[in-house]
């Protein structure tokens, strides 16, 4: 009887198990250095004129106060990247055995080719959102250079490194670990390499979209349309096994969506924005107060920007295939006796 936890011939955990703790260990991980960081920026009010007094007076003012200042807000972003990417390190060394580049980071010229890709597109794709909508007199534009937030240039700062931080953290997860570990266990006969790729990809894009329920505004359209959207930043990993195409589309759709043309980004509302927007058109199609990515606009740019994607890898690596080795193993060599 096969052992439900270990699997003697790759001599790790079995998929479900590799899953699972890679969460519980981004969870622990996540909890402490957020723990570790509120007791620093406590000491830091403690150290200033009156710090202590107040902590002591009012502590709840206090605490509100240093978490709405742009380095706390800097650094809890930080500290989720890091607790994302040590447990993904740690989940691979450990239970995967398997390197972190393996992951989706093999650096060299191409990846950073096809990065570079991924910004653009996801820039380009937004501001043919934006065009169409102004075009059809769906959005407005009520102002330029605006700010709700700390002023613009360090809330504008801040953004780009939040958007970083996500798009980076969020395929690594959605895709450089749980497409890649769940391809490998669906791996049986009948489907195979290729068709284990293609059943976890669809997998992870659900599981990446339910990730979003919980989002102001969220709705059940806006949860399929988020299916597609993972599908699409899913597309650049399964046909180059890296995430450079993934993450560069992640950050630019999220900031040009938000701090450029200042529409909702996933029922979020943006900081600052270096055109303010007011959305006018029917709801169907520009996504309403969920974002472009609940309307068929949004969806419209995803289907475009998925062939873009294929015409790109095609060009780049002369077809545009399913990556079958990201469902195959290599199992490891045993250690050689002393």
């Amino acid at each position: 009887m096969a052992n439900p936890f270990w699997n003697r011939e790759q001599r790790r955990a079995r998929t479900l198990w590799r899953l699972v703790l890679q969460v519980l260990l981004f969870l622990v991980l996540q909890v402490g250095l957020g723990m570790l960081l509120g007791l620093v920026g406590m000491l830091w009010v403690s150290a200033q004129p009156g710090g202590a007094a107040q902590l002591r007076s009012n502590p709840t003012a206090a605490i509100t106060l240093l978490t709405g200042t742009p380095l706390f807000s800097l650094l809890s972003l930080l500290a989720v990247l890091g607790a994302m990417v040590l447990s993904v390190w740690l989940a691979g060394r450990f239970l995967d055995r398997r390197r972190f580049s393996d992951f989706g980071f093999h650096f060299s010229r191409s990846w950073w080719l096809d990065f570079g890709f991924g910004l653009g597109l996801g820039a380009v794709l937004m501001v043919i959102i934006f065009l169409v909508e102004l075009a059809a007199g769906w959005v407005q534009v009520t102002g330029t250079f605006v700010s709700t937030g700390f002023g613009f240039a360090p809330t504008i700062a801040l953004a780009v490194a939040q958007f970083i931080a996500v798009g980076i953290q969020e395929e690594l997860f959605s895709r450089g670990y749980q497409l890649h570990n769940l391809a490998e266990g669906l791996n049986i006969k009948g489907l195979g390499a290729r068709g284990a790729v293609l059943v976890a990809w669809v997998i992870t894009s659900a599981i990446f979209a339910s990730l979003h329920l919980a989002n102001p505004n969220a709705s059940a359209v806006s949860t399929i349309f988020l299916v597609a959207a993972g599908l699409f930043l899913g597309l650049g990993f399964i046909l180059t096994g890296e995430l450079a195409i993934p993450i560069g589309i992640h950050i630019t759709w999220n900031f040009f969506q938000g701090n450029v043309f200042g529409f909702p980004v996933s029922g979020t509302p943006h900081g600052a924005s270096f055109i303010a927007t007011a959305q006018k058109g029917p709801v169907l199609f520009t996504g309403g107060a969920f974002g472009p990515e609940a309307g068929l606009m949004g969806l419209a740019a995803i289907v475009l920007g998925s062939l873009l994607t294929v015409l790109w890898v095609r060009r780049r690596q002369g077809q545009a295939a399913v990556c079958r080795r990201l469902a195959e193993y290599p199992v490891p060599a045993p250690a050689e006796p002393l």
